[in-house]
C-alpha cells in the first residue's frame, strides 16, 4: 500500500513517537510510506532527527503550526493537496487535532472515482474537553463532526476516547477501532544495571536511598503538576527521605519553580529537562512510584511506560487510564483530588512490599498489549477493510 501520514509537528511527545513508530513499522514491511509533518517548534523538544536514516519518506510543510491561523491553515491546506495529488496514496492517515483537520480535508477533496484514497484518523486525544470554554468546546465538537463525514475509518488509543467522540455524534460506531498506542516496549522491561541507576541519580543529586515519586509529562497546563507539589506539602514532613522528579520541559517551568520555592520545597523537588524518548526507562527505573496528575490525556503512554519497568502507578481517573490502571496494578483517583492523591502515595511510601506487587502486577498487566507489531496489524486491518 501507499500511506501518507500527516501530523502537525513532530515535539517530543505520545501522539508523536506513536506516529513514528507507525511509519517505521508499516515501512519494515514493505510499505510504501511517507511522512508528513509541520516544524518540530516548541520548547517540549523534537523528534524530527529520528526521521532521518528510515525507510519512509519525510516531507516538512513549514507553514503548518499548532496555533490556528486562518491565512497559514488556508495556504496549508493547498499545499497538502498538491503533495497529495502528486504523492497518490493508497491510504491518507491524520494524527493530531490541526493535521487531522486540514489533511482530511485535503484528502476528501482529491477522491477520484473510485474512491481514492481512503481516509483515516487517529484519535489521540480529543481536541474538546470539559475544561475548555463551552464556546471553544463547541466549536471543536462541530468541527470534528463535520470532519468525520469526510472519514472513513477512526482510530482511538482507547476505548473511552470512541465513546466519548460518538457521545457527541462524531462519526458512527461501526467507524471506530482501538489500537493502543505502541511502546518499545523491550527498552522498559529490561532492567538498567545498579551502576546505571546510581549514575542517574547522582546527575540529578538524588540520594541513593532516597524515595523518589516521579512524574513524566509536559510542564503544561492540564498535566497536573500544581496536584503533586500540593501533595507534596502534606507529605514533605513525614518522609524527609521522598524526592519527587518532573521529567520533561515545558512553558510553565518558572511557574512551577516558584510554586515549589513558595512552599519551601525547592531541595525537595528535581527537574531533568528534556530527556529524549530512549532515555525515560532509565528515569522510571530510578524511580519508585509514578504519579500522573493529568486532566486530559487518549491513555498516558508513561502510565504503560512504567508498569513495563515495574512500577506501582498513581493515576487521576481521566479517559483511558481506566483501560490499565486498576486496584492490582495501582490506583486510580479522582480527578484533583489531592487529599486521595497523598493518601494513596503515602500508602505506597510506607510498603515497599506493596510496591513491588503492585509493580509485578502491573508488568504482567501490559506486557505486549502495546507492542508495535500488534498496534500496526490493528492499523493495517483497518485499511484492508
Amino acid at each position: 500500500m501507499k500511506i501518507v501520514h500527516i501530523i502537525t509537528r513532530l515535539i517530543l511527545g505520545g501522539a508523536q513517537e506513536n506516529t513514528l513508530i507507525t511509519a517505521r513499522e508499516q515501512a519494515s514491511r514493505g510499505e510504501d510510506v511517507t511522512l508528513i509533518t509541520g516544524p518540530a517548534i516548541g520548547p517540549e523538544g523534537g523528534l524530527f532527527e529520528t526521521t532521518k536514516n528510515e525507510k519512509f519518506k519525510t516531507i516538512v510543510v513549514e507553514k503548518m503550526v499548532r496555533e490556528i491561523n486562518p491565512f497559514l491553515d488556508i495556504a496549508v491546506y493547498h499545499q497538502l493537496k498538491n503533495i497529495l495529488k502528486e504523492l497518490s496514496p493508497d491510504i491518507i492517515h491524520t494524527h493530531s487535532a490541526k493535521a487531522g483537520i486540514l489533511g482530511r480535508l485535503a484528502g476528501y477533496a482529491i477522491k477520484d472515482t473510485n474512491n481514492k484514497p481512503k481516509i483515516v484518523h487517529t484519535i489521540h486525544g480529543l481536541a474538546f474537553h470539559e475544561y475548555q470554554h463551552f464556546l471553544v468546546n463547541r466549536l471543536y465538537v462541530e468541527i470534528e463532526k463535520y470532519t468525520a463525514k469526510k472519514t472513513d475509518a477512526i482510530i482511538t488509543v482507547a476505548d473511552v476516547m470512541g465513546q466519548k467522540a460518538l457521545a457527541k455524534n462524531i462519526g458512527t460506531k461501526d467507524m471506530y477501532t482501538t489500537a493502543y498506542s505502541a511502546i518499545d516496549e523491550e527498552l522498559f522491561l529490561e532492567a538498567p544495571t545498579q551502576e546505571e541507576i546510581n549514575s542517574f541519580r547522582d546527575k540529578y543529586d538524588i540520594r541513593r536511598d532516597a524515595t523518589v515519586i516521579v512524574t513524566v509529562a509536559r510542564l503544561a497546563h492540564l498535566k497536573g503538576h500544581n496536584y503533586i507539589i500540593e501533595s507534596a506539602e502534606k507529605l514533605a514532613d513525614k518522609y524527609p527521605n521522598l524526592i519527587w522528579l518532573f521529567v520533561g520541559e515545558g512553558q510553565l517551568r518558572a511557574q512551577l519553580l516558584n510554586q515549589i520555592s513558595d512552599v519551601g520545597l525547592s531541595d525537595r523537588f528535581k527537574f531533568t529537562s528534556l530527556l529524549q524518548p530512549e532515555e525515560i526507562p532509565l528515569a522510571l527505573h530510578s524511580s519508585d512510584i509514578l504519579v500522573h496528575c493529568s486532566l486530559r490525556e487518549g491513555l498516558a503512554r508513561v502510565l504503560p511506560q512504567a508498569m513495563l519497568a515495574g512500577k506501582a502507578v498513581v493515576s487521576f481517573d481521566i479517559d483511558g487510564a481506566k483501560e490499565v490502571v486498576n486496584d492490582k496494578t495501582g490506583f486510580l483517583l479522582k480527578p484533583e483530588d489531592v487529599e486521595s492523591l497523598v493518601e494513596a502515595c503515602e500508602e505506597l511510601i510506607k510498603d515497599p512490599h506493596l510496591r513491588e506487587t503492585l509493580g509485578k502486577n502491573a508488568r504482567e498487566s501490559v506486557k505486549k498489549m502495546f507492542s508495535p507489531g500488534i498496534m500496526v496489524d490493528t492499523i493495517e486491518k483497518v485499511y484492508s477493510s
